[in-house]
Formats: C-alpha cells, structure tokens, sequence
C-alpha cells in the first residue's frame, strides 16, 4: 500500500466533506495529530477506525486502502490487488518476525558468553565460592533460556509448518512439543495431525508454498 497515496486521498476527500483535521479528529475519538500523520503519510488509521473514518469520508474501505476513487469497471480489479498487496505485506511481516527469531536467540546466547566468562574471571579472582559468580551463571542460563522461548514462540506463531510425508499445512497446537521437536533451522522432526507420520516439517509462510 502506498501511504502517501492514501494520505492525500483522506485529506482530500475530508475537504470535500468540508470538514477540518480538527473535525475529522474529533468525530473519530482522535487527536488533530494522529489525523496529521494519516494525511502525510506517516502512519495508517487503526483497522478499528476505519470503516467509521470511510463512512465520515463518504468512501468504501477499498478506496481507501487504494487511495482513490474506484469506478464500478475497475473495482473487480482493485479488489484483486488490494489482495495481492495485502498477502505480499503479510508475508513480509512475516519473514521479518522470523529474522526477529534469530536476533533473540543471538543476543540471548552472547549475552550468556559474557555473563559466564565474567562469572569465570570472578571465581578465578575470588574462589569458587564467590556468590556473583553463581548468580551471574544463573542469569546468564535464565537469559539465553528466555530468548530461545521468545524466539520459539515467534516462530510458531509465525506461518505455518508442512508435512512432509502428505503435505498438509498445519499449526502446531502445542509450544512445549514444538520446543522439544529435534530441530535444524526452522524445520522440526515431528508428528503431522493428519497423516499421524513423524518426520521433517518445514516451514512455510503460506498456506500455497
């Protein structure tokens, strides 16, 4: 979706409700601000505002999203693109959380190295005994543990996984099972819910890879 577009298509369209961002804002529940920031582009109404903000602006939620006027003619292929717009932004996102994934796990395992080299140096320094030392190796474990369920999680939550064995494209409706799942990457050795076959499940984003 192109946000400058749209900006100017709500700025536009409120002008000719004769309607200043003050008014919009305030039929909205908003601040002249938030107003501002649509109409420059900066930033998108939420989806729960914006089928009020169509009605107020005398437009559908599809001309919206385009940034313009749509005839009857072209709005078969308006729709069709939107679509097309909209699952590529979702895919993206997606490939995104995952990246998100590995910069977790990353920090959470450096993070780690430098509490338990720093507990290492102490006990060295100190004895075996010193107190920091034990907490900083138990931090640094609770850390690097944390960050991998984070990272999990994101992963999970995140598109889906498919069988190898028939297929089918699932969620795992369990985090633990998926934790403990033998696993290279992204893709785990488990058991599908359809064909009851264990094997490598890789992930996908969508539905149709």
């Amino acid at each position: 979706m192109d946000q400058i577009k749209i900006g100017k298509f709500i700025a536009s369209c409120r002008k000719e409700q004769g309607m200043t961002q003050a008014a919009l804002a305030e039929k909205l529940g908003v601040s002249n601000r938030a107003v501002s920031k649509w109409e420059t582009g900066n930033a998108m109404p939420d989806s729960g505002l914006m089928l009020e903000l169509c009605d107020l602006l005398k437009i559908n939620a599809n001309e919206l999203l385009s940034g313009e006027h749509i005839t009857m003619e072209s709005y078969r292929t308006k729709s069709e693109e939107l679509i097309l717009n909209l699952k590529a932004e979702n895919e993206n996102y997606a490939k995104r959380l995952l990246r998100t994934e590995i910069y977790f796990l990353v920090i959470g395992v450096v993070a780690s190295l430098i509490m338990i080299i720093a507990a290492v140096i102490i006990a060295l320094k100190n004895g075996d005994g010193d107190p920091l030392a034990a907490a900083l190796i138990v931090l640094g474990c609770v850390i690097v543990v944390t960050a991998g369920f984070i990272g999990l999680g994101i992963e999970v939550k995140t598109g889906y996984y498919k069988c190898a064995e028939c297929g089918h494209v699932y969620k795992p409706s369990s985090l633990l099972k998926t934790a403990l799942a033998i696993h290279m990457n992204s893709t785990r050795y488990m058991k599908c819910p359809k064909c009851g076959k264990r094997g490598w499940q890789r992930k996908v984003l969508t539905k149709g890879e």
